[in-house]
């Protein structure tokens, strides 16, 4: 790039940032960060009526989770602020009025009524719906008619009804729109505050940007931008239209398929790193093959010219699987400071965490766990100070009740004197002992994985009760034989 690169992420804070909207904020931040470029954060806050409370701190939080920093905007300031669009009216007030004076913005006093009932016989008619000019050539008399009936009309930019609007999309290639099919859309609306049409204009020209990156959705409006620019006397940025997100089924993405805000994945127990890689396949990759990206190696590696054109499928299991290998790649320390606050935080019973026992159980885990959310549901038999679940599952194939409290009775027998009390120790007792009783292995440990953890499926068994410990063991083999002895 010969020019600075300076790029925006521009959410309006109607909302909590979903998935969708971030992943257009990291695709500009990648592009900024690859040419050593400026990534600007600017608050979109002129839909007063819709704006969420919270919604401003939700976006930067998510934007400081996923490690994307900000060059220019809220909290870090910047040479062409205020970075919040509600402290910047009167510059596209400013704008308006020059339009209007230059002739290509005009007053429209239509009431919402008359715009309603416009439209119902636009759909009536099948046609295709849009403002039918009425204010745009009116007579100064008509105009002060229309100002007895309405005192807060709209200013409308008066888009030209021949020829054609081409520009070059860097993702898409040349993108034609005919000017007849276009209407004439509103600038100011009645409350004085701009529509995106125009506050995203100017402010895209006053604060340089240079290329702007933008869903697909944005691309039918790049034609009405681009008269703006025209109009102004602005030069207009560079466009790139981002590919849409569709769900597994091929349908618009929706909270079904995982279009969920940001803050619900980083309470979900998915690390950061996890979901910039996720995120940035979303649409680009590298190659036909490569799936785990550092940032490093993201930053280094991205390019328009490897966007797809196609929609990009949001796929949350595969997401899950991108988080796990994620999980298995921490180290042992960093790991257990990250699943630590979810273990604190869902464990059935509060029981105070020991470091050192905690430090011993992580390693049995690390390797299954998806999100560290899963965490506490993998662990809590080791916490836990009662086990509950059904009888029947001590019972193993081809066993019955009397094998099975057969088979815990003489581990009991043999495991008391057992010392010292660990895995080595653990399988040179317990295999033998399966022969002994005329059990596969599988049968034997089935039986004593139940009894001790609760459960079919846990970590590597003679680990687990190693780090349960003796006392741990023996107590809950003596409650497993008691259930079965129950009629």
């Amino acid at each position: 790039m010969k020019n600075h690169v300076r790029v925006r992420y521009a959410p309006s804070p109607t909302g909590y940032p979903h998935v969708g909207n971030i992943r257009t904020a990291l695709f500009n931040w990648l592009f900024a960060r690859h040419h050593g470029g400026s990534f600007i954060v600017r608050i979109e806050d002129t839909d007063v009526a819709r704006g969420v409370e919270g919604a401003v701190e939700a976006i930067l939080d998510g934007l400081k989770w996923l490690g994307m920093d900000w060059d220019e905007g809220p909290g870090v300031g910047g040479s062409y602020g205020p970075y919040y669009q509600s402290q910047r009216l009167d510059k596209y007030r400013a704008s308006a009025e020059r339009l209007i004076a230059q002739g290509n913005a005009y007053y429209c006093y239509c009431s919402p009524e008359r715009l309603e009932q416009m439209r119902a016989e636009q759909i009536r008619r099948k046609q295709p719906p849009g403002y039918d000019r009425r204010c745009r050539d009116l007579s100064q008399s008509e105009i002060a008619g229309c100002r007895l009936e309405n005192k807060n009309p709209v200013v409308r930019f008066k888009f030209p009804t021949e020829g054609k609007t081409t520009f070059t999309d860097m993702v898409r290639g040349e993108v034609t729109f005919e000017n007849a099919r276009i209407d004439d859309f509103v600038l100011m609306k009645s409350d004085g505050y701009p529509t995106y049409h125009l506050a995203s204009v100017v402010d895209d020209h006053l604060m340089e940007i240079s290329h702007v990156l933008r869903a697909e959705e944005w691309l039918s409006s790049a034609p009405r931008h681009l008269q703006l620019y025209q109009a102004l006397g602005f030069e207009p940025p560079r466009f790139a239209h981002l590919p849409m997100l569709l769900g597994t089924d091929r349908s618009k993405l929706s909270k079904r398929h995982g279009a969920v805000s940001i803050t619900e994945y980083k309470e979900q127990g998915y690390l950061p790193e996890a979901m910039v890689n996720f995120l940035a396949l979303l649409g680009w990759s590298l190659d036909d093959k490569t799936e785990i990206m550092s940032r490093q190696e993201l930053i280094e590696n991205f390019s328009l010219e490897r966007v797809s054109k196609t929609a990009a499928i949001f796929n949350r299991e595969k997401l899950e699987w991108m988080n796990g290998v994620y999980i298995r790649k921490l180290s042992p320390e960093d790991f257990i400071k990250r699943a630590t606050p979810f273990l604190e935080e869902g464990l059935p019973e509060e029981v105070p965490l020991s470091d050192d026992y905690v430090r011993r159980i992580m390693p049995l885990i690390q390797e299954r766990a998806r999100t560290l959310a899963e965490i506490p549901g993998l662990t809590d038999f080791f916490f836990t100070k009662k086990l509950e679940y059904e009888t029947e599952l001590l019972v193993g194939k081809k066993m019955d009740r009397e094998s099975a409290g057969r088979a815990l009775s003489l581990s009991l027998e043999k495991l008391k004197p057992l010392e010292p009390f660990d895995e080595n120790s653990l399988e040179a007792l317990l295999r033998p002992l399966a022969m002994e009783l005329g059990l596969k292995t599988g049968q034997l440990f089935g039986t004593l994985r139940v009894a001790v953890t609760g459960r079919t499926v846990a970590p590597p068994l003679f680990q687990t009760m190693a780090v349960l410990g003796k006392e741990r063991c023996l107590g809950r083999i003596r409650e497993a034989i008691t259930s079965l002895n129950r009629v």
